[in-house]
């Protein structure tokens, strides 16, 4: 077994809502061995694994992937259920996977994953099991389950952002991963914040700079007249000693720039301890600082926004002596408690045996080999951080107000939102005017001490944070549009309306990427990174995204839930690309974007359409229908059940609710029907209206959006543009299937004209029977036709698609064409060829080349006019 490609789904995609990856396999001909035809392999596979006894599997009963394996079940079955067991050894919750046959030894299976590395290294790992199990071999799976687990450690994410995250989502607060690091982005656009642990996107820089100095906090927060423990930066050993003589033991010696307690040498006593600990330091950090050491316990207080939202006292990590066992056994013992993990990934941290701690207990006189006598308390660090194996015990409600006043000052005059004050006092209960003082400041406290605390209450410091960050609306309006056709002319009539509602909008459409009025990036931009774009970008307040089938198969859904979802109408195109080979399949795939809606949004579909409508019962969300009948059924029995209807009536757009229809807008006054005579645009303006409706915008700003949303080459650039060359009309449009080409062809038609001249191509990816039945339409139109290639082939030779194309208009009967492969001189001979009324339209595959031939002309022409009139 090997594994052939990797798919990665950070969102909602069409395999499961949840973040999952896709492995395509080759089981390198096991397709059909089961697993109880492979000598020992069961056996073995269930010693390494025995979780896999607890699977239900497919037929959902207890053991019911053992029964599977009894009866035999095949490689990429397993495989998927192994990388879940993997998962799980390590503390990864999750449970979700499939296994699908593509042809013969290609299959592909889909597995759910927290961490995405973490999640590719448990596949490698199970495969390689199966191929040692399948040889007859054994296999150590030890050393590589430590490997896992190095891996996870390596991206896990620490308690603090985890805990905000899980706050944000709680609350319905969309959360996007930003790079590798730790950091994150609550909610979408201008109103968007970034986190990373507990620093946000509004704290200030220079506290950052001040709190990570130490020596420099102590001078601000002295200049303000707040108990701090005197120190002074060390230059050398000599300097060191000039000014402990100065403080007086007993001293601190740390880094000036350390954190989570690192290097952190407390009450020495004379000279040769203070060395000691100086030469450790001078490994590892070059900038090191000397303090008081101030008698008393260790608290944190935690202030965020202002306010005191928790407090703990930290105790350092210790062992109690039973006079058999060793120090290094008493800390084995006490790290086998199940609330401790290596790094942050539980409540507690292991103690590590490290040469601070061997260091720190000789002062005792201990080593790790020394049996501790009976009773003996020995404590192992200097320092009670949680991140070395210190406990905390939760003290919120007997800080004193002279100390919570103490604490809010020193925020403030460090100038930080969120922060974590260090103080040694005997009694937090009583004001530090009379005894203690404030060590240091953090500006990226952790907070697992307050969510996890060894003993006492538990304090949602995440939950504060979140709040401070959203005390304004955090999320911004999405509406997310897809179907076969008419998807970009909606999006782009979405977006106009919202602009004249006061919105920032943002928009990702086939043509590309737009800020406001101003497209950023052009292209085919209708997928997961564009969309992104749009959800990161700090200049925006509403999104609208054109969101294309081809984008969804291959990396999902950017976002997590939109306000509104539309589906303009799901007809044949694309079909046979990406395994989607059927008119159903594509239907499912476009379902995704109805189903991923916000239980109060809205999903908007057309109720004409047949595929359409067999997808309703997977939407979840409110539904409007639109329809070109006022009486049709699904329509009708939306509007009797309390939701929305759009439809035409006497030349007018309706909405109506609750027996109430309001006219939205005269169609012959909708800029994009062109006095009524493109139908297709009235399906699609009924679809924005639907959208609009959904989203709030008043009925009068939708009228103003419909009437001055125009087809031209500004608004709907590529979209029945119209131009007059030489008494003709050049019409450019898009269209690239069937019934892209009936809509436009239909609407041509109402115009007058003398002769329909058709341009015409189609994309290689097609379908043969697609390509012929375009030819078909285009032959039974037009009155003569060229027929032409894109320059993008997309797998064809030169000249197939034409040859297609030509073998359709023929069977038409239409004899009146002559190819031309380029389209650009295709365009040309049409013009050239051309006479007064007619109308030559071209379905263009590159519409800047095509528009500056057209403009070209026109200008040829005025200036030929001019030159006539002079004369």
């Amino acid at each position: 077994m090997k594994i052939v490609d990797v798919s990665i789904f950070e969102g909602r995609n069409i395999y499961s809502h949840k973040k999952c990856i896709r492995m395509d396999l080759d089981l390198e001909g096991y397709c059909e061995t089961p697993s109880n035809k492979i000598e020992g392999f069961n056996e073995r596979l269930l010693e390494l694994l025995p979780e896999l006894k607890t699977h239900r599997c497919g037929i959902d009963e207890d053991q019911g992937f053992f029964k599977r394996l009894q009866e035999g079940t095949y490689l990429a079955h397993i495989c998927e259920h192994m990388i879940i067991a993997l998962q799980n050894r390590i503390g990864i919750e999750i449970a979700y996977g499939k296994a699908r046959e593509i042809l013969g030894d290609l299959y592909y299976i889909i597995y759910q994953y927290e961490y995405k590395n973490t999640a590719i290294e448990a596949a490698k790992l199970a495969i390689d099991i199966i191929n040692t199990l399948t040889k007859g071999l054994e296999f150590d799976l030890s050393p590589r389950l430590s490997s896992l687990e190095e891996t996870l450690l390596s991206e896990q994410l620490g308690p603090s952002t985890l805990a905000i995250c899980a706050e944000a989502k709680k609350r319905g607060i969309p959360v996007l991963k930003l790079g590798e690091r730790s950091m994150f982005q609550l909610g979408y656009g201008k109103h968007a914040k970034i986190i990373e642990a507990t620093i946000c996107s509004e704290t200030s820089g220079t506290a950052i700079d001040i709190a990570c100095d130490k020596l420099l906090t102590k001078e601000v927060l002295s200049a303000q007249c707040l108990p701090v423990a005197s120190g002074y930066k060390v230059q050398n050993s000599i300097d060191m000693l000039l000014k402990a003589e100065k403080i007086g033991y007993p001293i601190v010696v740390k880094p000036t720039y350390g954190n989570q307690g690192k290097g952190v040498f407390v009450n020495i006593q004379n000279e040769k301890q203070a060395m000691e600990a100086y030469s450790i330091l001078t490994k590892e950090y070059q900038d090191i600082m000397i303090e008081q050491f101030i008698t008393g316990r260790d608290f944190r207080a935690c202030v965020v926004d202002g306010e005191i939202i928790a407090v703990a006292e930290r105790i350092p990590p210790y062992v109690v002596g039973n006079g058999i066992r060793t120090v290094r056994q008493l800390i084995e013992v006490l790290n086998k408690d199940e609330r401790r993990g290596r790094g942050h990934e539980k409540p507690l941290t292991k103690i590590k045996m490290d040469e601070a701690l061997i260091a720190y207990i000789s002062k005792s006189g201990y080593s790790l080999d020394s049996i501790l006598p009976e009773g003996v308390k020995l404590v192992l660090k200097e320092n009670a951080n949680l991140s070395t194996g210190g406990t905390a015990i939760d003290c919120t409600d007997i800080i004193c107000e002279e100390n919570i006043e103490i604490c809010k000052r020193v925020a403030k005059s460090i100038g930080l939102n969120i922060c974590g004050i260090d103080i040694c006092c005997n009694d937090i209960s009583i004001p530090l005017t009379k005894e203690g003082a404030i060590i240091e400041v953090n500006a990226a406290p952790g907070i697992r001490m307050h969510h996890y605390p060894y003993s006492g209450k538990s304090r949602n410091v995440a939950s504060a944070i979140v709040d401070m960050l959203c005390k304004e609306q955090i999320r911004m309006p999405i509406i997310s549009v897809t179907g076969t056709n008419g998807k970009t002319t909606t999006t782009r009539l979405i977006a106009h309306t919202l602009s004249l509602k006061g919105y920032n909008v943002g928009m990702t459409t086939t043509g590309g990427i737009y800020i406001g009025n101003k497209c950023v990036h052009k292209g085919d931009t209708t997928g997961y990174l564009s969309a992104m774009t749009l959800l990161m970008n700090k200049e925006i307040d509403a999104a609208v995204l054109e969101t294309a089938r081809g984008g969804i198969i291959k990396k999902g859904l950017a976002y997590d839930l939109a306000d509104v979802a539309v589906i303009t109408n799901i007809t044949e195109d694309h079909l046979g690309l990406d395994g989607i080979n059927t008119i159903e399949d594509l239907a499912s795939v476009k379902a995704l974007v109805g189903e991923a809606v916000k239980d109060e949004g809205y999903v908007v579909i057309n109720a004409d359409d047949h595929m359409s409508k067999t997808i309703v019962g997977r939407m979840k969300s409110n539904i409007i229908f639109f329809s070109k009948d006022k009486e049709n059924d699904l329509l009708r029995e939306n509007i009797n059940k309390g939701g929305y209807g759009i439809y035409p009536e006497n030349g007018y757009i309706y909405v109506e609710k609750d027996g109430n229809a309001v006219p939205l807008g005269k169609i012959n006054n909708i800029g994009i029907t062109i006095k009524g005579k493109l139908k297709y645009n009235i399906e699609n303006s009924m679809a924005a209206c639907a959208a609009l409706v959904g989203i709030g915008v008043d009925y009068a700003t939708i009228r103003k959006g419909l009437t001055t949303f125009k087809s031209n080459e500004e608004q709907n650039p590529g979209r029945f543009n119209m131009y007059s060359v030489n008494g003709a009309t050049v019409i450019l449009d898009y269209g690239h299937n069937i019934e892209g080409y009936k809509a436009v062809l239909e609407g041509a038609k109402s115009i007058r004209h003398k002769r329909l001249i058709g341009v015409i191509g189609v994309p290689g990816d097609r379908l043969d029977s697609n390509i012929l039945n375009v030819a078909n339409i285009a032959g039974n139109y037009f009155n003569y036709i060229y027929i032409k290639e894109d320059e993008e082939k997309r797998g064809r030779k030169p000249g197939e698609v034409a040859g297609i194309l030509e073998m359709g208009v023929k069977e038409s009967g239409n004899t009146n064409y002559e190819i031309i492969l380029n389209e650009l001189e295709a365009l040309e001979k049409a013009i050239d060829n051309s006479k007064p009324g007619d109308v030559i339209i071209i379905f263009f595959e590159k519409f800047e080349p095509l528009v500056k031939l057209v403009k070209t002309r026109i200008k040829n022409e005025e200036e030929i006019q001019l030159e006539a009139t002079v004369g």
